[in-house]
């Protein structure tokens, strides 16, 4: 029998499942006898894996002593008293000889001495003054919104003018008692007027849109959901939901609640807007009242040299939305996301929820929109082959044609939807030669360029095929690394795609501007306010203080696009949402890409990694596989809420990979309804092939349907009946075709 650690009960009233001495859970009888196998085949050590924070796919290996196997073979060879005693006389050995250890080191260390923490290799290859020069460009092009400092190091001696931000009463400190560098904007925007927003009578059983041009004051949001404040994903939740006007006028909440307002509109003018001018001029001299040496505060990358200085022309006039000519003319709101291999139901979800949630006007006749909002539209980028593959010329051509033939695929090509969904092929060459700040060196980094977190993957020659004999060999060629298209299963996951694609979206936003979404996303409400926030954001890691690029905001040529690109040119192209957080950390650049809080787009994940467990988020997941696998106890909230009732409040939620598993086994194909028939009978005959040549399909009955809904299921059908015409979305708008 396999050796198993027992926990005790957790705080949330769960206990802990037995697992074996790897940590992993033991799922099935064919999966415990495999382990038992393997765990009596060892001799004296035992393979214990441990999780690595921040780093999803790999776990850290240890080797343990197997006690259990010393126990039976001292008693086997010396017999139950004389091996007991031996036993005892070791473990008294191991105790001694750790308390002498200890008591020599309090004699022969100075109690004095410091040891030194470890410290990440800095990755840091521009000098202070072209820092000072991104945070002034960025605070002048409207894109620091905030009332957050400046990081002191950076050592501005002038305040940079701050056209995002209202102005605020003068500092009444004297002069000789303020800091010697500034980390303060001086605020010169429109006045900002924070919106009441709720359902009004007699139309409440469903939220207002978002006002057209508004914004979301992100100071206001880190206020209430900054989980390094010890704030709840709960808590965080509801003022996102009040705040927003999602509670369909059935609030239960009494009282003045203007802290809890965060969605502003911008009122009136510019003031002062011609003191910009001598901000942006690169020729004047940086004053510096630092030490001797200007970078002093700063440690360069080991041997790498500082970057040649970098000075960048005036950006855009910041120009508030009401006097804009037109509303997508100066940042189109433009979703990306990327896609490798054949289209399945995760992006077709991902397509679903952004008609579901999203402006796009599908209520209204196409010749009657109104031109004053600026619709979002979704470009999704299609990667046809491996990921070290090379596109062929007919690739766009084939692109399409297998768009068409693909049922989970060919709805979005309706024309109805051409003008919100595009199709767009991913070359890697093409993009990364259409970065500025890449195009002329990237080629050196070819055998690097699949580097995640300082992993790279080795991309091998091509194999003469007259060496290749049999058909298992071939079959292993075709899966493995560099050959995958998409992720099949855990044990064939598409590595090189996954690293491809923590590249691609910061080309994408940084060449076309915009928000970069991962696959595995689902949006839940309108994203409104946050395209009218122009500064940069991910969000947060879990419990990490590191970034997440699962969802990515960057400003099209920005300057701090510019010093990610040059800064992961000299750190191998690597481009990991770690590696980058060390990036900006280094060269106090965080502020400048915001790490917002998870809760907005990841409300279930510090649940899963066991925090705030006795004040959990509605729906309550400890795994993310309960969004796919809603357990048992807790399988009539997804029926009885509905969407109302998944994470309500938060912009998008992310399911973390599951490429594999269906959001809907049972009926696990596009159920849009009679004018996307063709592509159902298709996906039809690929669940049941019994179906292929049938004219009709057997009549559907709910007495085959699963009994408790998972809350995957719940969702995909709710936007599938949106398509269908039997329900509006989420803000009471009926498709229109």
């Amino acid at each position: 029998m396999a050796t198993s650690i027992y926990f005790p009960q957790r705080g949330n009233g769960y206990a802990e499942k037995a697992r074996p001495a790897n940590g992993l859970p033991m799922h099935s009888s064919a999966v415990r006898e495999k382990w038992q196998r393997h765990y009596h085949s060892s001799s004296w050590l035992v393979p214990i894996s441990l999780p690595i924070p921040g780093v999803r796919t790999r776990r850290l290996r240890l080797m343990l002593p197997n006690l259990p196997k010393l126990h039976h073979s001292t008693i086997a060879r010396f017999g139950r008293r004389r091996g007991r005693m031996l036993l005892a006389t070791g473990f008294l050995a191991i105790v001694l000889t750790v308390v002498m250890m200890f008591s020599l080191r309090d004699r022969f260390v100075p109690e004095d001495r410091n040891w030194p923490a470890y410290q990440e290799p800095s990755t840091l290859v521009y000098r202070r003054e072209d820092l000072q020069r991104i945070w002034e460009w960025e605070v002048a092009a409207g894109h620091y919104p905030s009332a957050q400092k400046i990081p002191e190091t950076i050592g501005l001696t002038t305040p940079p003018i701050n056209p995002a931000l209202p102005p605020r009463k003068s500092s009444t400190i004297p002069t000789r008692f303020r800091p010697p560098s500034v980390t303060n904007t001086v605020g010169i925007g429109a006045k900002r007027v924070y919106l009441d927003i709720q359902a009004k009578p007699p139309n409440v059983a469903y939220p207002p849109r978002p006002m057209p041009g508004s914004v979301a004051d992100m100071d206001v949001v880190m206020d209430h959901c900054d989980f390094s404040q010890n704030k709840y994903v709960r808590d965080c939740l509801e003022v996102l939901r009040l705040g927003g006007g999602l509670d369909n006028g059935a609030r239960v909440r009494r009282g003045k609640m203007d802290e809890w307002k965060y969605i502003y509109v911008e009122d009136g003018e510019l003031q002062n807007s011609t003191q910009l001018a001598p901000q942006l001029n690169p020729a004047v001299a940086l004053k510096s009242q630092g030490p001797a040496d200007p970078n002093a505060a700063f440690v360069k990358k080991r041997n790498a040299d500082w970057e040649p200085h970098v000075y960048f022309p005036p950006p855009s006039k910041y120009v508030g939305h009401h006097d804009r000519p037109a509303a997508c003319e100066d940042s189109p709101h433009l979703f990306h996301m990327f896609w490798t291999g054949p289209f399945t139901d995760k992006p077709y979800l991902a397509l679903l929820s952004f008609l579901y949630t999203q402006n796009l006007g599908l209520h209204l006749d196409p010749e009657h929109d109104d031109p004053t909002i600026c619709r979002p539209k979704f470009w999704l980028w299609i990667n046809p082959g491996p990921a070290a593959s090379v596109p062929n010329p007919t690739a766009v051509r084939d692109m399409f044609e297998q768009l068409k033939s693909n049922p989970w695929a060919s709805p979005f090509l309706h024309p109805r939807f051409k003008d919100v969904i595009q199709f767009k092929l991913w070359n890697t060459t093409e993009q990364l030669d259409g970065v500025p700040e890449l195009k002329d060196e990237w080629r050196a980094l070819r055998d690097t360029l699949f580097n995640s977190g300082g992993v790279v993957e080795k991309i091998p020659q091509p194999v003469d095929s007259s060496t290749t004999e049999g058909e298992g060999s071939s079959k292993a060629e075709e899966d493995d690394k560099v050959n995958r298209v998409g992720s099949k299963s855990p044990s064939s996951y598409d590595r090189l795609s996954v690293i491809l694609s923590d590249m691609a979206r910061f080309i994408l936003c940084h060449r076309f501007g915009g928000i970069y979404l991962d696959a595995d996303t689902i949006l839940l409400r309108d994203w409104e306010e946050l395209w009218g926030w122009k500064g940069a954001f991910a969000y947060r890691w879990s419990r990490l203080e590191r970034y997440n690029t699962a969802v990515l905001k960057l400003n099209k040529g920005s300057a701090l696009g510019t010093f990610l690109f040059r800064t992961a040119l000299k750190n191998g192209l690597d481009f990991h949402p770690m590696t980058v957080s060390r990036y900006t950390k280094d060269a106090a650049l965080e502020p400048l890409l915001l790490r917002l809080p998870d809760a907005l787009f990841d409300s279930a994940w510090l649940n899963t990694e066991d925090f705030q467990r006795e004040r959990p988020p509605q729906p309550y997941f400890t795994e993310f596989g309960d969004f796919f696998f809603t357990p048992r106890e807790k399988s009539a909230a997804p029926q009885a809420l509905g969407f109302n009732g998944f994470f309500k409040g938060a912009y998008s939620y992310h399911f973390h990979n599951f490429w594999w598993q269906p959001f809907d086994p049972t009926r696990n194909w596009p159920d849009l309804g009679p004018r996307f028939i063709n592509g159902e009978r298709i996906a039809r005959a690929q669940v049941d092939a019994t179906q292929a040549d049938r004219a009709e399909f057997p009549e559907d009955l709910v007495a085959d349907d699963k009994r408790d809904l998972d809350w995957s299921v719940v969702l995909k059908r709710t936007f599938e009946s949106y398509i269908r015409g039997e329900i509006p979305n989420m803000y009471g708008e009926w498709l229109r075709w």
